[in-house]
């Protein structure tokens, strides 16, 4: 395939720097793009021989101009319900797939309805929220059902240490609570409910070392869309330790700090899919470090499944719809330890 060349719109961004340093230990040829020139300056002073091109979502002819010549193009710049659409609109006019890290609910149920049939027809991949969020939880979720699509609930938890958000977190939670008007949202009897009440707290049986612990229920992330999406499931919810939506819901909290010189924090997590059907229940656990650094080999693992011809179908897909799940999350055992129905 030689060297292909892989656009990261948004790549000065936290999450963006992650995807540029995969790409580049991968073999790709990253071309970074965004709308802040000097960022973007700054960024290729740093990377010897990085390609810069400005874009802006409200400017399509710079968006074609960063996509030109581009294998594929990866969006890690939030808030989605802004960005998505106008880089969709460009991927698809380039003729290449377009994959992003969006963990915003009404973004990506946005793409996967909006574009679902110009996608189908370009015969174009599109892939919303292969990420931490979204894309993680439904590929463990898939991986545990194994064969069937069918089953009566499926639940995701997530077991953070801490959640130090980024700016670009931030941004995004305050677009997704002006569109639900301040509602929380779940996804229950086969569609997404929006909700004035308080779903509570709950405890939640987290596999060792965590055990258990108080989570928030009903603390809806983008798996409540992605799942549903291509597995016949009609109550998916996902849950979040109290200490991590603490640190979130603080606006003292600060961003992410560098405790490696890979530029990881020290958080750690782990995330417990669990799927039932009548009294069977089948189970799936990720451990690793990092939320947003483990969305960069996610993310590439993506693209490189892609472009080497290893997916399922075309137009758009969620992970687990696209990919073989088991494959991908074995393919990530140097980011994540995956242990399937322990």
């Amino acid at each position: 395939m030689g060297t292909a060349t892989v656009t990261v719109f948004g790549a000065y961004g936290h999450t963006g720097r992650f995807v540029l340093t995969e790409l580049l230990a991968r073999g790709y040829a990253p071309v970074a793009s965004g709308r802040d020139p000097r960022r973007l300056r700054d960024l290729a002073d740093r990377t010897p021989g990085l390609a810069v091109r400005p874009a802006s979502v409200d400017d399509p002819d710079s968006l074609d101009r960063a996509l030109a010549g581009s294998a594929a193009v990866v969006n890690t710049a939030g808030p989605f319900a802004t960005t998505a659409g106008p880089l969709i609109d460009a991927a698809l006019r380039a003729g290449i797939p377009y994959v992003d890290v969006a963990a915003e609910i009404e973004a990506n149920a946005d793409t996967l309805t909006r574009y679902a049939e110009p996608a189908r027809v370009a015969g174009v991949p599109v892939v919303p929220a292969m990420a931490f969020y979204g894309g993680l939880g439904d590929l463990l979720v898939t991986a545990a059902l194994g064969e069937p699509t069918t089953a009566d609930e499926a639940h995701v938890a997530y077991g953070l240490s801490s959640w130090h958000p980024t700016a670009g977190t931030r941004a995004a939670g305050a677009v997704s609570r002006q569109r639900r008007a301040g509602r929380r949202v779940r996804y229950a009897h086969g569609r997404l409910e929006y909700r004035d009440d308080d779903a509570g707290t709950v405890t939640w049986p987290f596999p060792a070392p965590l055990g258990e612990r108080t989570v928030l229920a009903e603390y809806s992330m983008a798996d409540i869309v992605t799942i549903p999406s291509h597995l016949d499931i009609p109550d998916v919810r996902t849950y979040m330790t109290v200490e991590a939506a603490r640190d979130l819901a603080d606006p003292d909290t600060p961003a992410p700090v560098a405790t490696d010189d890979t530029g990881r924090s020290d958080q750690t997590f782990l995330v417990d899919a669990v799927v039932r059907t009548g009294g069977v229940q089948r189970r799936a656990v990720a451990r690793g470090r990092d939320i947003y650094a483990v969305s960069a080999p996610l993310v590439v693992e993506a693209v490189h499944r892609i472009l080497t011809g290893r997916t399922r179908t075309v137009g758009v897909a969620s992970a687990g719809a696209i990919f073989d799940a088991p494959a991908v999350l074995d393919a990530l055992s140097a980011h994540l330890t995956v242990t399937l129905n322990p």
